[in-house]
């Protein structure tokens, strides 16, 4: 397959080749490896945050390798605990930063199913096959803060300097390994503006489908990571571009031939990428409500298609797209929840009638539901008067607001507007975002 051998060495690059100075490393990653060091186990910085460092991007957080097993790392720090099936691991606390300490890995010996992905790899080895099995060459550096020297077995420096994203060994098998590592080749590409070497990215639309052998709630963690990535847009771009997005959301097939809902999509992108980008927190169960939407929409206008009642449709439709969503994501009762509340708000908006609306200011999730109404505006999917008319009557006095109410008897006698896409000319609000303990 490639180069395991205990004879294969490493390019060293110093301190005035990579730049990385030992007072640029976190606190308690350089702790972890002097503990390490001091008890006469190795240890180095690997994975994402020597890539980080190398492109002068800030590492939102540290990953140490070693030839301590589990069980000696774990007893060497108080505050630690044991993690994980597949990969065990030792995450280690020190203060706010969690440091996740794993030990080196043999590239064979482990557990797979019969389409050769990996189940249990807790197979420990030396540095140099722990280097082998890393996925991409640009996460397979290794940092020693002892001597600030950066080990490189598979040309990662090279192709972090050439902003590559490159598979260590043969792409097919690798991807049949771990085929999240497809998914992680895209979202690592979006957010550092690589380019997907063409070998590694070759077999990818060919074995798109192994992703239906990987558990729903791992594919969930890492389609939040990829849509909590600052990239969201251009993360779900290059899933189209490669073939990724059968299955996992499954309106990305038909959004554009939704010239509305590609616009509103767009817009929530564009918004959690603007806040994140700028350190703001974001709400994971707002972002899956907006991504979400457009087949919760289709399915309530097909409901009352069958002579159901608006509000018993809408209730019905949210179960049936989380159902069948859940069949790819396992998406947590706590985000379907919220979810939930806030596409059962939207028709509750549209409302402006007495007490109703009054009470629904007190509503928990109102802030959530009135952002993502404003969203619904701005793409042209309800009137912009409307999202006025909520941004004035929340910050109004006693007296406006209840000049502005519409008077109950004169709601009731208001034809049920049809569910279509709406566009309008008067100028839209600008959105706020979503309160992000929503």
């Amino acid at each position: 397959m490639f180069n395991m051998g205990a004879d294969l060495k490493p390019k060293t690059y110093g301190r005035d080749k990579h730049g990385i100075a030992r007072s640029s490393i976190s606190h308690g990653a350089l702790k972890v490896c002097e503990i390490l060091r001091a008890h006469d186990y190795s240890a180095y910085i690997v994975g994402g945050a020597v890539r980080d460092l190398l492109l002068g991007v800030p590492p939102k957080d540290y990953d140490v390798a070693t030839d301590a097993h589990p069980e000696e790392i774990h007893r060497l720090f108080r505050r630690s605990h044991l993690i994980g099936r597949r990969f065990k691991l030792v995450h280690v606390l020190f203060g706010q930063e969690t440091v996740e300490v794993s030990t080196f890995r043999a590239g064979e010996g482990g557990e797979a199913d019969a389409t050769g992905r990996l189940l249990r790899d807790n197979v420990y080895g030396t540095r140099v096959q722990d280097a082998a099995r890393r996925d991409f060459t640009a996460n397979a550096l290794y940092y020693d803060p002892h001597d600030e020297t950066v080990l490189d077995y598979h040309g990662g420096f090279a192709d972090v300097r050439k902003k590559t994203m490159r598979i260590i060994g043969d792409p097919g098998l690798r991807f049949r390994e771990d085929p999240v590592r497809m998914l992680r080749a895209v979202r690592f590409a979006a957010k550092l503006g690589f380019t997907i070497d063409q070998k590694t990215r070759a077999p990818i639309r060919e074995l798109a489908d192994l992703l239906e052998n990987v558990p729903s709630a791992r594919l969930f963690e890492e389609m939040l990571k990829l849509l909590l990535s600052g990239h969201s847009a251009a993360c779900l771009a290059q899933l189209r571009k490669e073939g990724l997005h059968h299955g996992l959301l499954p309106l990305l097939d038909v959004i554009v031939e939704q010239p509305v809902g590609e616009r509103f999509l767009r817009l929530a992108l564009e918004q959690t990428d603007s806040r994140i980008q700028t350190g703001k927190s974001v709400s994971p169960a707002f972002l899956f409500a907006a991504l979400l939407w457009h087949e919760v929409l289709a399915a309530w206008k097909a409901n009352e298609g069958k002579d159901m009642r608006s509000i018993p449709a809408l209730f019905l439709a949210m179960d049936q797209v989380l159902d069948a969503q859940t069949d790819k994501l396992s998406i947590p009762r706590r985000l379907t929840t919220t979810m939930k509340e806030i596409w059962a708000l939207q028709p509750r908006l549209e409302q402006r009638s007495g007490k109703r609306a009054l009470v629904l200011l007190t509503h928990p999730r109102f802030r959530a539901g009135y952002d993502f109404m404003l969203l619904r505006s701005e793409s042209g999917e309800v009137p912009a008067e409307l999202a006025n008319w909520w941004t004035r009557f929340q910050d109004a006095e006693t007296e406006e607001r209840n000049a502005m109410l519409i008077p109950e008897s004169a709601a009731k006698k208001r034809p049920r507007r049809r569910r279509k896409a709406m566009t309008s000319d008067a100028p839209e609000p600008t959105p706020t975002q979503h309160d992000p303990d929503n």
